[in-house]
């Protein structure tokens, strides 16, 4: 068979004529994309926030690049899916921002966004409780966070949403007026119902547009090595078996051959831990303003912690309160969930565990 000749530099064509390089890159990107895609919104169903923002940036990069220009239609709704989830993971953190106006909380930037997904909803309802959780949830955050007056400022946003019905505007106005931090109305369309919502669309839209094509290739690969492993280990056994049977123990002394060492145990200067260069990998500085306060002081607390252990902190009523009642909604053991609904100032949910005890003992749990 004849071989043409590289005409272009920048690109290569089989012998066939069939697809260029170019071409290639371009439907690898896409996969990429798909793959990114699903970790993305597999992150978000488990709540792993730091996975989340390792995949998005390496998300980002690639929804930019050069092989994608040709966007088909479903590339600008993952991306703009991912972005909303990317909101709504930061929806309690009022110190985030994702507009150029610092007054645009991430809940309402969410609001936004969601808006331009109305089509990819199949289900009218859903898209309707979605939004209805989003708006409740702008108010609920500012509340719980003690931010009466953002909550207000929140509050004239809502009005001038055409979409937003008048019951719901009167609703949410008499609850930031009376501090009704605790009201039912809030209860009924709290943060981790806006989740447990969101993960119900996610399910939909991954089953109407499997992006799976990689880890269905991953996952035959995986399978293949293991079915080949196994058959590997049976075979040897098999020979080990007959090995013993046929010969003696005399001739199997003689027969016996020395291990053959694949590589030296010995390890030489390039191989030596204190030899090799760490490997790094760029990392993009955020500006202050785009990150939560706990995370600018990490490096700030954990020298402090070395030095002196952090004084206790005291329970309060309030914070009684607030874990009386999410047991009341979720039940005795589900601490993550009531941890998402109320403000425990930095509480683990070992301690609304060991809090709860203390109560149980000192009759103070009703």
């Amino acid at each position: 068979m004849d071989v043409e000749a590289v005409t272009d530099d920048k690109s290569f064509v089989k012998a066939d004529g069939t697809e260029s390089f170019p071409q290639a890159c371009a439907v690898a990107t896409g996969w990429m994309f798909d793959f990114l895609f699903v970790c993305l919104c597999r992150h978000f169903k488990d709540g792993k926030l730091d996975e989340f923002n390792k995949c998005i940036e390496t998300f980002k990069t690639l929804s930019q690049s050069s092989s994608l220009i040709d966007k088909e239609k479903h590339y600008d709704e993952k991306t703009l899916i991912c972005g909303f989830l990317s909101r709504v993971l930061y929806g309690k953190h009022l110190d985030v921002f994702f507009e150029e106006d610092e007054s645009v909380l991430p809940l309402m930037s969410a609001f936004q966004t969601w808006s331009c997904l109305e089509k990819t909803v199949q289900d009218e309802s859903l898209f309707k409780n979605i939004s209805t959780l989003l708006l409740v949830q702008s108010v609920d955050v500012c509340l719980k966070k003690g931010k009466r007056n953002s909550a207000s400022s929140v509050l004239k946003w809502i009005k001038n949403i055409d979409e937003c019905p008048q019951k719901l505007q009167v609703k949410l106005s008499t609850i930031v007026a009376q501090r009704d931090t605790y009201n039912h109305f809030l209860m009924s369309y709290s943060f981790s119902c806006l989740l447990d919502t969101i993960c119900t669309f996610l399910d939909d839209y991954l089953k109407r547009n499997p992006s799976d094509y990689l880890l269905k290739a991953a996952t035959d690969v995986v399978v293949s090595s293991d079915d080949m492993k196994h058959l590997d280990d049976v075979k040897s056994e098999d020979d080990l078996s007959s090995e013993t049977t046929n010969q003696t123990p005399d001739s199997s002394k003689k027969n016996e051959r020395k291990k053959r060492k694949l590589f030296s145990t010995k390890i030489t200067d390039m191989w030596k831990p204190e030899s090799c260069k760490k490997l790094t990998i760029p990392v993009r500085k955020m500006a202050a303003k785009e990150l939560p306060n706990h995370t600018l002081n990490t490096s700030r607390d954990t020298v402090d912690g070395q030095k002196k252990r952090k004084p206790r902190q005291k329970w309060t009523y309030q914070l009684d309160r607030y874990l009386k009642d999410g047991v009341k909604r979720h039940g005795v053991g589900k601490w993550g969930h009531i941890l998402q609904d109320y403000d425990f100032e930095g509480r683990t949910s070992v301690m609304l565990k060991d809090r709860w005890r203390v109560l149980k003992k000192g009759y103070l749990a009703d």
